[in-house]
């Protein structure tokens, strides 16, 4: 399958940026990870898509964003980690989530996210404190939350197209997502003209699986719009998790605390050994006493 890639463009007059995505590989990563029912499929996947495309506006190669939804809805907790890059890894609390789709027939990503809060901190090389933002959740199906997210922690008009389409034996079809950025005194003519052009784009992940590209994408969002694509890089699912890292979280536990866990395995006939589990990829490493304790 065609690698995900995210477009970068901006308006010759200033007034506005674009990024839009194909997310479609990323997200078959993350249904390979998590074993995604269909509508935790479109949640997560909708969330990946969005950080994605704001961890590739940071401006650091060392910085990160972390978004992250926590509602009442089916699903839990719901998160997403990337880089300067775009590179994206993310988590959902209860992957089987599945809530009865809606009565137009759509699945309902609304339900499974519910009500709460949107979280976005951006870990900024440099500085000692991560640049932290909140928003309630408006809607549950992420786009509207990212914008809403933007346009009062930030103060940056915005708005965002998301969309995650699930085949029937439950793998992603196609998947990707559209944000644009108001600049301080955008023209009004060229926000009448994106305003408008949007409407093509309400679907977006329908627009994907007929295989139109990045630009052909940004070229309908800024359809008589002059404007400039300046790159176009290849993003993946990248988790970062490594032995020595996992080790080393067990580690900060305390001496103490390692015991009694290894202890606790012992009492139920089990190894004395501990078993950490990334949460991104769900890859398992399992550490020994001795190695542990050395």
């Amino acid at each position: 399958m065609k690698a995900s890639s995210i477009l970068r463009g901006m308006s010759r007059d200033g007034s506005a940026r674009i990024t839009v995505i194909n997310s479609t590989e990323i997200v078959n990563q993350a249904i390979k990870y998590h074993k995604t029912a269909p509508t935790a499929t479109a949640a997560l996947g909708r969330l990946l898509t969005a950080t994605s495309m704001i961890g590739s506006m940071l401006g650091g190669k060392n910085d990160s964003v972390t978004v992250s939804l926590r509602g009442n809805g089916e699903a839990g907790h719901i998160l997403a980690v990337s880089d300067y890059y775009g590179n994206v890894r993310g988590y959902i609390e209860h992957p089987s989530a599945d809530p009865a789709r809606r009565a137009d027939g759509h699945l309902n990503v609304a339900a499974a996210v519910g009500y709460g809060s949107l979280y976005v901190m951006k870990d900024i090389e440099g500085m000692e404190v991560s640049q932290n933002g909140t928003v309630e959740i408006v809607s549950g199906e992420i786009a509207e939350d990212i914008a809403a997210y933007f346009a009062q922690s930030e103060q940056i008009p915005t708005v965002c197209a998301l969309g995650v389409l699930v085949s029937g034996d439950g793998s992603c079809r196609s998947a990707g997502g559209v944000l644009i950025q108001l600049l301080p005194f955008a023209a009004e003519e060229t926000i009448a003209k994106i305003e408008n052009n949007l409407t093509s784009l309400s679907n977006i992940s329908s627009v994907f699986d007929k295989g139109l590209s990045n630009l052909e994408v940004a070229d309908i969002a800024f359809k008589d719009i002059a404007y400039d694509p300046f790159d176009e890089i290849e993003v993946e699912y990248k988790c970062t998790c490594s032995r020595k890292r996992m080790r080393d979280g067990i580690i900060r536990l305390g001496k103490k605390e390692v015991g009694k866990l290894l202890d606790e395995q012992e009492a139920e006939g089990k190894p004395r050994e501990l078993e950490a589990v990334c949460r991104f990829c769900n890859t398992a490493y399992v550490f020994d006493e001795k190695n542990l304790m050395k």
